[in-house]
């Protein structure tokens, strides 16, 4: 290459500087456009390749840094459709919990009640024999009290009376 372009440069001012008579000095522009061409290749080659390389790392890279949010994303989605599910299944858990202890609970107060219900059936019934005796209890003081203030017994004919009945 640098062979070239040292023959191009001693070439170039021999074509440029021949003045012919003909009115057509293509060939000589033409070359010294193709070692213009040569000579910029030469020097900025390098750099456009460095910052060509540059460019294609840099979208690499970027590309490559979307790949892994990209990556990122779905293993959170991931994780996100997992608690979901898991959540799911707490919630039927502690909805089928809730149920059961629900049952429990009214079969709980439904026994409560019964018992409450038969306390209170015994406290009616005892209730109602202590109503009786004491009624009876004021019958038989009022019929007693009626005999007695009525015949006016003696307190003697009424220990002989009570005598009579004991034995």
């Amino acid at each position: 290459m640098k062979f070239l372009l040292l023959l191009f440069m001693l070439l170039a001012p021999l074509f440029a500087a021949s003045n012919t008579s003909s009115e057509y000095d293509i060939l000589p522009r033409t070359i010294n456009f193709l070692i213009f061409l040569a000579i910029m290749f030469y020097l900025l080659a390098k750099p456009i390749k460095a910052m060509y390389n540059a460019r294609v790392q840099k979208i690499a890279n970027r590309l490559e840094d979307i790949q892994k949010r990209v990556l990122e994303s779905k293993n959170k989605r991931l994780e996100a459709v997992k608690r979901l599910e898991d959540a799911k299944k707490e919630a039927d858990n502690a909805i089928a919990l809730a149920h059961k202890e629900a049952e429990l609970m009214a079969s709980k107060i439904k026994n409560d009640l019964k018992n409450d219900i038969s306390i209170l059936e015994k406290t009616y019934e005892e209730q109602q024999k202590y109503e009786l005796r004491k009624m009876q209890k004021d019958v038989v003081s009022s019929t007693l009290s009626q005999i007695f203030d009525d015949s006016l017994l003696k307190q003697d004919d009424v220990l002989n009376i009570m005598l009579k009945k004991v034995s």
